[in-house]
């Protein structure tokens, strides 16, 4: 019987080429690309409806303190009273588009307080959500709330805190807002940037400008029909 020859071994050469493949590599990040794409959507398929009913809860949550105040929303809740955060959604029509709001209507019994808009709009880094509060004709804000935003840490993310937010606390929504840095000038439309943040404090204000410009005539109109 023929002895059976070994096998060749592969030279290191074409073990070199075959790695340094750049049609190897490229599948190869392709084929990780779409396990890591497939796994991310499988996380947020099952993630979403938990994320989404976290907000919602915390929606409700702000209410209160975002017609009240804080102190004033604590001292109800010490009371143990409530205040009822009824919820709908007002339809925009503009040239071209669409846009929808989900918006609760603040009662305390048969009285009106005030409403919750939730607004949302691009960011530096990422979409921004925020809540914001309006008293029963629409005509002041009463408070806003950062619900999500992915900004630079240290830097956009200051746009949660609540000396920033407070800027806008009592502002009249008769004219847009708009953003100065260094200090703004006195003028009842003015917010100071976020220092090195000038962009993200834009958003902020840019959704909000959008909103009260969509919503001012439809809450108005609510809040002038009586409670």
């Amino acid at each position: 019987m023929k002895p059976i020859e070994p096998m060749e071994p592969m030279r290191p050469g074409a073990f070199a080429r075959l790695k340094n493949s750049n049609i190897l590599q490229a599948w190869l990040v392709l084929f990780l690309s779409l396990c890591f794409g497939s796994s991310l959507a499988g996380v947020q398929m099952n993630l979403g409806p938990k994320i989404e009913t976290n907000k919602l809860n915390e929606t409700r949550e702000k209410v209160p303190e975002l017609v009240m105040g804080k102190e004033a929303a604590l001292k109800m809740a010490e009371a143990g009273e409530t205040l009822e955060a009824l919820p709908e959604s007002i339809v925009v029509q503009k040239p071209g588009k669409q846009s929808t709001y989900n918006v609760f209507e603040a009662r305390k019994g048969a009285d009106r307080l005030g409403w919750v808009v939730k607004a949302a709009g691009a960011g530096y880094a990422d979409k921004i959500e925020l809540l914001l509060g309006l008293d029963p004709k629409a005509e002041k804000i009463t408070g806003i709330f950062v619900l999500e935003q992915k900004e630079t840490p240290g830097l956009g993310n200051k746009i949660v805190t609540d000396e920033w937010r407070g800027q806008f606390t009592g502002k009249g929504t008769g004219q847009q807002m708009t953003v100065v840095k260094g200090g703004n000038t006195g003028a009842p439309n003015e917010i100071n940037a976020v220092t090195g943040a000038t962009i993200s404090s834009r958003s902020v204000t840019d959704i909000i400008n959008t909103a009260v410009a969509d919503l001012k005539g439809p809450l108005s109109a609510k809040g002038s029909g009586g409670n």
